[in-house]
């Protein structure tokens, strides 16, 4: 029996809701996909939360494996792979907003900064208009992204919008931004 043949017959089990075949297809591939998921986030408890996220959705959505696609072990990785990088983002998006809440950037609605330093405050100025500027949609995500802490699934989620639509809003969002926010105004602070 081939390695893949192997797998076939372990992915069949966990279809039919035997752990054996998750225990064995953790067993021939768990090193692997903490591998993965460590260079990914450079941190052991992540790479075990996502790890564990990863056999939770193997187990959940066995049915969703092609063999057409690739192999089992292929697929495994990827599932790690793609949990490791959405992780990696809504970390780094919370980072990023934790960054602009330093900058003084103000949510929306809420009232300018007093103690702000007229150049911080040129600054927030300049965002807060540039964001206003953007189509409804755009700025909606950027703003939940951003000044709500929210994953982009999350975001897709709480609007009812497909993942996709929103990933499109946030680049071309963030595109339009950079391009409305010349870099030297990002030194002025």
């Amino acid at each position: 029996m081939t390695p893949q043949e192997r797998d076939l017959e372990c992915l069949l089990r966990v279809r039919s809701k035997d752990e054996s075949g998750l225990e064995a297809l953790y067993d021939a591939y768990g090193a692997i996909l903490y591998g993965v998921a460590l260079r990914i986030l450079r941190s052991a408890s992540d790479a075990e939360d996502v790890v564990q996220e990863a056999w939770a959705q193997v187990w959940k959505s066995s049915a969703s494996y092609d063999a057409r696609r690739g192999t089992v072990a292929a697929w495994l990785v990827t599932i790690a792979r793609t949990r490791a990088v959405d992780r990696y983002r809504s970390t780094a998006a919370r980072q990023r907003a934790h960054a602009a809440a330093e900058t003084h950037v103000a949510p929306p609605g809420a009232a300018p900064d007093p103690s702000l330093r007229p150049e911080q405050s040129q600054l927030a100025s300049h965002v807060r208009q540039a964001l206003d500027r953007l189509p409804e949609d755009h700025k909606r995500v950027l703003e939940l992204a951003y000044f709500g802490g929210l994953s982009q699934t999350e975001i897709a989620t709480r609007l009812g919008k497909p993942l996709g639509t929103v990933k499109s809003w946030t680049r071309q969002g963030l595109t339009r931004l950079r391009d409305a926010m010349p870099q030297a105004e990002w030194g002025a602070a």
